[in-house]
């Protein structure tokens, strides 16, 4: 039997992270081959990984990295990854990975989560020992005449991505543009619209929305003995009201609120010399 030193144990401890007992007998099944004890830690370290897969994961983060390309426009990628506990989410090899991960979608095109990313998530978790999962990924690509900003909200709880499109070359080479841009995603985190406009809602869904409306409206006691173009009239006017709060472009703007996001697009418009469109955005928040 090869003789297995401390030092030996050290170091498979600091490369795998599992306990001192744990590598040295590894070391000893394997007769002394680092590599195949570290190998060996990580199937063991799978399978309790495996047995903890049902436990709830509702703590983690969302990241977000921008990498412009030149010619070849400009990508970012939202990544949601997921966790157990709160104590993990803040972990710094937590943190590193979500990065890794971001990095490695950008690097590679990748869409969704896949194998390459999942064997990464199952490392850390192995040596962690806590169940995580990478829950979404998804990326936002920006051509010519368009611009992606980004918002984190607080430690992670909630990212946005926010792309814009102008009618003028150089338009986002103007640092006010960019701060108004930046703005909208702080908007974005902070109402959550549902569509960037009204045109953008799923009608089924909608009709299901109104359904519920009117049921409500022929509970309401107020409305007993109410005519039927009146409770028609109410029942639209409730309708109305919803969309409005629901519609990014609808929604009063987070700077002003007398006005609207597609107003305040107006105005910046008007000040900026060129016309501004909100084209797409992402609102990605853990556990949703």
């Amino acid at each position: 039997m090869a003789n297995i030193s401390a030092a030996d144990v050290k170091a498979l401890r600091e490369k795998t992270g599992a306990g001192m007992m744990e590598c040295k007998n590894a070391l000893v099944e394997t007769d002394g081959d680092f590599a195949k004890a570290e190998k060996l830690l990580k199937e063991k370290g799978l399978a309790a990984v495996e047995k903890r897969s049902g436990r709830a994961t509702k703590e983690g983060k969302i990241f977000v990295k921008v990498k412009d390309s030149g010619a070849q426009g400009t990508t970012a990628v939202l990544v949601e990854l997921v966790t157990e506990t709160d104590f993990v989410a803040r972990n710094p090899d937590f943190i590193a990975l979500g990065g890794t991960i971001a990095d490695r979608v950008l690097e590679k095109g990748f869409t969704e989560p896949n194998d390459e990313l999942n064997g990464l998530v199952s490392d850390l978790a192995s040596k962690i020992r806590e169940n995580m999962s990478l829950r979404r990924i998804k990326t936002v690509k920006a051509n010519s005449g368009e611009y992606l900003t980004s918002y984190i909200h607080g430690d992670g709880a909630i990212g946005v991505v926010v792309k814009l499109s102008a009618d003028k070359d150089g338009a986002f080479n103007n640092e006010e543009v960019k701060t108004f841009a930046f703005t909208l995603a702080l908007h974005v985190a902070a109402f959550n619209p549902y569509a960037l406009d009204q045109t953008k809602i799923d009608q089924g869904w909608l009709k299901e929305q109104e359904e519920i409306f009117r049921k409500q409206t022929e509970q309401d006691e107020k409305m007993q003995g109410k005519p039927a173009n009146v409770i028609e009239n109410i029942l639209k006017g409730k309708v109305s009201k919803f969309l409005k709060e629901i519609c990014l472009m609808d929604q009063g703007y987070v700077k002003d609120e007398k006005m609207t996001v597609a107003q305040a697009l107006a105005d910046a418009g008007k000040r900026f010399g060129f016309k501004l469109s909100v084209a797409d955005y992402v609102y990605y928040k853990v556990g949703d």
